[in-house]
């Protein structure tokens, strides 16, 4: 196994009562909103943190192999093992969580083992409201350590996948979208390039919009009257798959964002400023773009909804910054997003929702859970350089 060092620096060593004084008061203030306290073991399958985060991940976590050659990673973060420990005792109800402890993973510059601690509301179905309290006890954490006007980013995942979804970008280039706005980078690499003319694009053309079992037993009719029972080794069905995803990709301008929906995605992206400012220049874009679709318009009822118990809350909408630009890694956000910083300073907590985790993780019934961590030592001001995450993490 590759192990952490024995120490997390001299520094660090100096102030760990500190540290654990300060987790334990930051515990206390989330039991008191009714999260109760669990521990997830440290040692956790690998796998998914790989399937969640890539590849790229295994270089970043501490890995060993378990007796019976099963591959396991001291947890890099506690959000998994949670839902992993949530899926073994409580599977399919509602339950609230929170968590303090050791989490390792490599980052540049930074020490390998550091102190975390948060909360995780699993199957609550008043989602706005389940979303702002998250914030709200976040927020007050971080004030019990006088960090009383920090910097507040919030986006929306569901919202920027909703977008999407209403442009009708194909789903590859929908996840080349999300990842480019996740990383930060430009679209140009996701915008099509000029295309030579397809020699099939009559064919394509005519049957865009098909029902494609009529496409299926078009091509199959093809293929009998030339005599061809398959080509290159492909059965006629997926030779009409191929023609299906090629004028699908056509209807579209190409495999990537076509023109048009590439200044739309970078108009989404450049609207920013406090929640209510951003949600009338959410509609306006919507309506100037003639959108309609379904799960859109629900996207932004909620992000208005949540916006109310967020001030319902006390809490000043107009101290917060939302940005179209602000995204995280799709395999695991679905919907509110948001982090905390000093001014000028480091992330010191960070979160949002995520509906999709424990499917992914094997549960029966699909339940949506949002939540948010802390980065102890950073709240005492004892910040970490770098990164907060690895690239793509959940937090």
């Amino acid at each position: 196994m590759t192990r952490p060092e024995a120490g997390m620096g001299a520094g660090m060593e100096a102030g760990i009562g500190a540290g654990e004084a300060a987790q334990a008061r930051l515990l206390a203030h989330l039991a008191r909103g009714g999260y109760a306290l669990v521990a997830p073991p440290v040692l956790q399958p690998v796998e998914p943190f790989l399937e969640l985060s890539g590849e790229d991940i295994r270089r970043r976590i501490f890995v060993t192999q378990g007796s019976g050659g099963a591959e396991l990673c001291l947890r890099p973060e506690f959000t998994i093992p949670v839902c992993r420990l949530h899926r073994a005792q409580a599977d399919g109800r509602a339950a609230d969580y929170s968590y303090g402890g050791p989490v390792f993973r490599l980052v540049a510059d930074e020490p390998d083992e550091f102190l975390q601690a948060g909360i995780e509301s699993i199957g609550r179905t008043d989602t706005p409201a389940a979303d702002a309290e998250v914030l709200g006890i976040a927020l007050d954490g971080l004030a019990l350590f006088g960090h009383g006007e920090p910097v507040v980013r919030l986006g929306d995942m569901g919202l920027t996948v909703a977008l999407l979804d209403g442009l009708g970008v194909p789903p590859a280039a929908k996840r080349r979208t999300l990842r480019a706005l996740a990383a930060g980078r430009s679209l140009d690499g996701v915008t099509n390039a000029r295309q030579p003319e397809d020699p099939h694009a009559g064919l394509l053309a005519a049957i865009q919009g098909q029902d494609p079992r009529g496409v299926r037993a078009f091509v199959e009719d093809v293929l009998a009257i030339a005599g061809i029972s398959a080509v290159g080794g492909r059965s006629a069905g997926e030779i009409a798959e191929r023609f299906l995803a090629k004028a699908s990709a056509q209807a579209n301008g190409g495999a990537g964002l076509n023109a048009e929906n590439r200044a739309l995605v970078d108009r989404y992206r450049a609207v920013a400023g406090d929640p209510d400012a951003a949600a009338r220049d959410l509609r306006a874009l919507v309506r100037d773009a003639g959108i309609r679709h379904d799960a859109l318009d629900a996207a932004l009822d909620l992000f208005e909804e949540r916006n109310g118990f967020i001030a319902a809350r006390g809490l000043r909408l107009d101290a917060f910054r939302f940005a179209g630009g602000f995204a995280r890694n799709l395999d695991y956000y679905t919907g509110f997003i948001f982090e905390v910083t000093a001014p000028e300073g480091p992330v010191l907590v960070g979160g949002g929702r995520y509906d999709g985790l424990l499917t992914h993780l094997g549960s029966a019934v699909a339940l949506p859970a949002v939540g948010c961590t802390f980065w102890v030592e950073r709240l005492l001001g004892r910040t970490l350089a770098g990164s907060s995450a690895w690239p793509g993490a959940a937090r």
